[in-house]
């Protein structure tokens, strides 16, 4: 599965998608309308600037033909201040210029960012199932950095380069419309080798999006498993893995700029084949009188100027073609709808939880029609201790899954308090539902902050009174900064005892009216254990609570004991009287609990 899914993530990653696509377009530039005025601005200093770059050569040829050649000095002061306030106007226009559109586009990039990481929290965790944390991640980051090269640089670019070509085209003609015949003949070579150079190049870009995407992933499992690689000594099998894919990055990265380095000399060649055409022709013109030494000049420098915005043009090519398969890419996650059949549904107000659930008749399945609950139908009174036991595979976790909904059901119903809960608002029901996982995840931050996840409704003094009351106090106290010690990534300054009562804390802090314990004892040791159950019973009363475990201390003195066996309930009842039967549970206790206590005659 998670080479399925790898494999898949590597090929979308290779995808470059259209050159120009209206609709992705559309959904782009409305990103930038909070900024249409300051777009505006930015459109009106970038033709001006096209405008101004087009003086200087002109100005040139007055100042030779008008001035220099006819021996007139007394205004030539003129042109060359006109001149040099040109440039600095050009400096200042094209500052201006770059820092508005600059700013909007990481404006722009900021919504979208924003928008990206929203949807992702609205998302239900099927989708997280379905697609690899790597692929999300370059989404959000990746994805959207090709976008505002796109916005700063490229489309900017194109339209300031169409509009110097255009102004160049027409300024040349104006001149010497045969002299700009000339020069324009050198255009079939260039734009030959525009093509070659683009599709070169847009398998250079391909290899090296690919390959680095290879050495994100790798690194990303490494990473992870970095405990696993090191307990069996993979280290040097792993060194050998990335210095593969690394390698290939990097003859990947040195043919694009082998491309490179052969496009712009080419570009540099067909430049000089046209300024010695200028020459050649101009020359003869001037010679015969009929061309001034001024035009000549001038035509040599907008000759210049004109070749370099046609190269540019090729490598935003490959700029406009990686934004679109970026945008289709942001653009399908963003489309995903949560819940949409849930969306339609009218909603009842949640207010005060007493805590009853029922269960009606529910099917449900992860993927496909492989259901793990099948025709499930049970009740929990408001303020009952319920377990769930059964062997692995049985649909215990799964019936959390679906009470939080997580996942929707494909059949029945489930009621909170009566109410279906696919008809409750989502926030507050998960609000009221505290969930208490074996594998604890501890975020980077404070232990204050990794108790309240930094709710700005839950107080310090809560946060302090439910790490006394699930008995985490102890422990954390003895640290320097208390609650303010810092945890790192995973936690890994706690023991796994220690990640379990800071996730009661957790739980406790957000006084919820249902309590769920998804074998959240499985791995604590009997002293810490012991710490847990003094907490629990202060947890868990007034609350209703459902336990999934298999430890008979904490199973043992509940109300009410479900038994599942393949997605069905099969049995239910107090712990004796399921000893009585001596059916499933029986089994299950004779396999698991004998060696813990002597059964009561």
């Amino acid at each position: 599965m998670a080479s399925h899914a790898a494999t898949k993530e590597f090929h979308e990653e290779q995808e470059l998608g259209k050159v120009y696509d209206a609709a992705l377009m559309r959904r782009l530039l409305a990103y930038l309308t909070p900024y249409k005025g300051k777009v505006a601005v930015g459109l009106v200093l970038l033709i001006a600037s096209s405008l101004i770059g087009l003086l200087g050569p002109f100005l040139v040829k007055i100042g030779i033909d008008d001035y220099i050649a006819v021996g007139r000095i007394d205004g030539l002061w003129i042109i060359a201040l006109i001149y040099a306030a040109g440039l600095v106007a050009h400096f200042f226009i094209q500052y201006t210029q770059v820092m508005i559109l600059q700013r909007v586009a990481q404006g722009a990039m900021y919504d979208l960012r924003c928008d990206i990481f929203t949807r992702l929290q609205g998302l239900p965790v099927r989708y997280f199932d379905r697609n690899p944390v790597g692929r999300l991640v370059t989404r959000v980051v990746g994805d959207v950095d090709v976008l505002n090269d796109m916005f700063a640089a490229g489309v900017v670019t194109i339209i300031g380069d169409v509009l110097t070509l255009l102004g160049i085209i027409v300024v040349l003609l104006l001149l010497d419309w045969q002299l700009a015949l000339i020069t324009f003949t050198v255009l079939p070579v260039m734009f030959a080798g525009m093509m070659l150079f683009k599709l070169k190049a847009r398998e250079a870009f391909r290899k090296i999006r690919t390959r680095i995407a290879k050495i994100n992933s790798f690194m990303q499992e490494q990473i992870s498993g970095m405990t696993v690689v090191q307990s069996f000594t993979q280290e040097e099998r792993s060194s050998r893995k990335f210095d593969g894919a690394n390698h290939e990055h990097m003859e990947a990265n040195i043919q694009a700029v082998f491309y490179y380095s052969i496009f712009w000399p080419a570009v540099n060649i067909v430049l000089s084949a046209a300024t010695a055409l200028i020459l050649w022709y101009g020359g003869a013109q001037i010679i015969s009188a009929t061309l001034t030494f001024g035009i000549l000049v001038a035509f040599l420098q907008y000759a210049e100027r004109f070749f370099r915005p046609i190269a540019d043009l090729s490598e935003k090519y490959n700029v406009l073609q990686q934004a679109m398969a970026s945008s289709e890419r942001i653009f399908k996650l963003l489309d995903t709808e949560p819940e949409p059949e849930l969306a339609l549904m009218e909603m009842v107000p949640l207010t005060k939880v007493k805590g009853g659930i029922e269960f009606r008749n529910v099917w449900f399945a992860y993927d496909g029609d492989e259901f793990v609950l099948k025709d499930l139908s049970f009740s929990v009174e408001p303020g009952q201790k319920v377990a769930i036991v059964g062997a692995t595979g049985a649909g215990k976790s799964s019936i959390i899954n679906v009470l939080t909904r997580l996942y929707p059901i494909q059949k029945g119903q489930i009621l909170l308090d009566g109410a279906e809960i696919a008809r409750l608002p989502l926030c507050r029901l998960r609000r009221e539902i505290g969930v208490v996982q074996q594998e604890v995840f501890i975020f980077s931050g404070s232990i204050s902050d990794n108790i309240s996840l930094d709710d700005a409704e839950i107080s310090e003094e809560r946060i302090h009174d439910a790490a006394r009351l699930v008995n985490a106090a102890p422990f954390i106290e003895k640290y320097p900064d208390g609650y303010g010690t810092f945890a790192t990534e995973r936690g890994n300054i706690f023991s796994v005892g220690q990640k379990q009562l800071l996730s009661f804390a957790r739980a406790l802090a957000f006084n919820p009216g249902i309590l769920v314990l998804d074998e959240a004892t499985a791995n604590i040791d009997t002293e810490t254990e012991i710490l847990i159950q003094e907490g629990l019973q202060r947890l868990i009363a007034g609350r209703t609570s459902l336990v999934i475990a298999h430890r008979l201390s904490t199973i043992k003195e509940v109300n009410k004991i479900l038994v599942m066996h393949r997605g069905r309930l099969v049995e239910e009842g107090s712990h004796e009287e399921l000893l009585a039967k001596r059916g499933i549970y029986y089994k299950l206790y004779q396999l698991q609990y004998r060696e813990q206590e002597t059964p009561a005659d």
